[in-house]
């Protein structure tokens, strides 16, 4: 199955210069706990609501004064639209990580992949159950 067929469309970006309170504002009011952050057209990393907590609040930054930059993760794992599901599994496994960002072959954000979209969608318990195992062990990189 294609990643297309499964992946959640509809994606909130946020600007990097975007007051922390208001990208928690946005996860919020969109219940949602990750946001793509986006310059230019273009993708230049993610924030969750784990960064705010661990890279801002518990750092003490004031997130009035703080930008989502300051707390976003700039590596971006991503995976391509017309990949197979699996491939993303193994990209979600490998780098720890519950919600993947997917672009088109012309890099531009055209959805996100959750772990539960693979969970709910694939019917695959297999490549779904291995994955959640490995993004759950702890370790570094765990979001």
């Amino acid at each position: 199955m294609q990643i297309r067929e499964i992946m959640t469309r509809q994606v909130e970006l946020v600007n990097p210069n975007t007051p922390l309170k208001e990208a928690a504002r946005m996860m919020r009011d969109a219940d949602i706990g990750f946001l793509p952050v986006g310059e230019n057209d273009r993708l230049v990393g993610t924030l969750t609501d784990r960064d705010i907590a661990i890279r801002a609040v518990a750092e003490g930054k004031d997130p009035n004064n703080a930008k989502v930059a300051d707390a976003m993760t700039p590596e971006i794992a991503y995976a391509f639209e017309d990949q197979d599901s699996s491939e993303a599994a193994q990209i979600m496994a490998e780098k720890k990580i519950r919600r993947l960002p997917i672009m088109s072959r012309e890099k531009r954000l055209v959805g996100v992949l959750a772990i539960g979209d693979l969970a709910t969608k694939t019917g695959d318990d297999d490549v779904v159950g291995q994955t959640v195992q490995d993004v759950s062990e702890p370790g570094k990189g765990r979001r």
